[in-house]
């Protein structure tokens, strides 16, 4: 399983509600993972609600009993089985921070990969062509709905996942995430690494560059000892980028470590992170601006912002302590 943040992530829902919404076939299968889960919410202070629609059968009476015991701090809502379980559910609350969907299988792109986070509008703009990829027809059908309810202001976050052992407790407390996440108001900051408290999300996020190869490997005893020279880009108050500020000269800065959390890729966050880095360095006196990399998403994002490669005789020190490695420039 994923490193879990607990501290960190904790923080972040503090006061917070989640509500989870299990069809009863899919609670059924995975009973003691989804109770497991809630009860390690609660344990963390976090309100949850908990969705299903078990029919109100004597058999059954043995499965709200359990429930009932089991989570005394959840507020448990049964639907109705010849309701529409999406539709309740999306109309049900006025005002929640997270939802979370407990589906059979994850939802994927054309390519087959996880979606890990999304916007309504993205999500509108690709529904068709995932749409015979979703194995839960109604469930096709709720995404246009979902995304409404979004845009409503009755849900901030709403998270898809495959039912599993400790999915919730993957998706809501680990850098990568473990299912889908559609939200609009992603609201990002840039700021000097606060505290060591920063650190081990850090290190989390390298971790992910580093098994790709593109990144040189910072320890914790590294990042402890620079952490004044990090910089890191949040959302929710969690961090979900990092930048490492290296001086070559008086006017030439290295963007140095840069990484985003796989959740956030493709949401534009590193264009902000560098652009923000950029900005602060200026304010310090900076006019050069370096990076070294052969990532390709990096390399992409560096050509759109206006860094060039320059002349192989530029900057020949930098370049001799990482030989092979594509040197990008912009001077401002």
């Amino acid at each position: 399983m994923a490193r879990l943040y607990l501290e960190e992530y904790t923080r972040a829902l503090a006061s917070k509600t989640v509500c989870i919404a299990c069809r009863e076939g899919i609670l059924r299968d995975h009973f003691a993972a989804v109770v497991a889960d809630i009860k390690f919410l609660n344990r963390r202070g976090i309100g949850t609600v908990l969705y299903h629609n078990i029919p109100n059968r004597f058999a059954n009476q043995k499965d709200f009993k359990t429930l009932a015991q089991r989570l005394p701090e959840t507020r448990i809502v049964r639907v109705n089985p010849e309701t529409d379980f999406y539709g309740h559910v999306l109309d049900h609350e006025t005002r929640a921070h997270k939802l979370v969907f407990l589906e059979r299988k994850p939802l994927l792109d054309p390519s087959g990969n996880r979606i890990n986070a999304i916007t309504t509008q993205g999500m509108r703009q690709q529904i068709i062509s995932w749409g015979d990829l979703i194995a839960n027809v109604n469930f096709r059908g709720a995404l246009e709905r979902i995304c409404a309810s979004i845009d409503q202001g009755h849900y901030d976050r709403v998270h898809i996942l495959p039912a599993a052992k400790n999915a919730i407790k993957q998706e809501l407390f680990t850098i990568e995430g473990y299912g889908t996440l559609i939200a609009n108001n992603f609201v990002e900051s840039f700021q000097p690494v606060c505290s060591r408290n920063e650190v081990p999300i850090i290190k989390g996020i390298l971790e992910l560059y580093k098994r790709e190869g593109f990144l040189k490997p910072r320890t914790e005893a590294y990042l402890d000892t620079h952490c004044r020279n990090f910089f890191v880009t949040l959302i929710d108050g969690i961090v979900v980028g990092c930048v490492e500020k290296k001086m070559l000269d008086a006017e030439t800065v290295e963007i140095g470590a840069l990484a985003i959390s796989t959740r956030f890729l493709n949401q534009r966050v590193g264009i902000f992170t560098v652009q923000q880095f950029m900005h602060t360095m200026q304010q310090q006196g900076f006019r050069r601006f370096v990076s070294l990399t052969n990532n390709p998403k990096l390399r992409r994002l560096f050509l759109s912002l206006g860094y060039a490669e320059p002349a192989p005789d530029t900057l020949p020190q930098r370049r001799q302590a990482s030989p092979g490695v594509a040197l990008f420039l912009k001077e401002i």
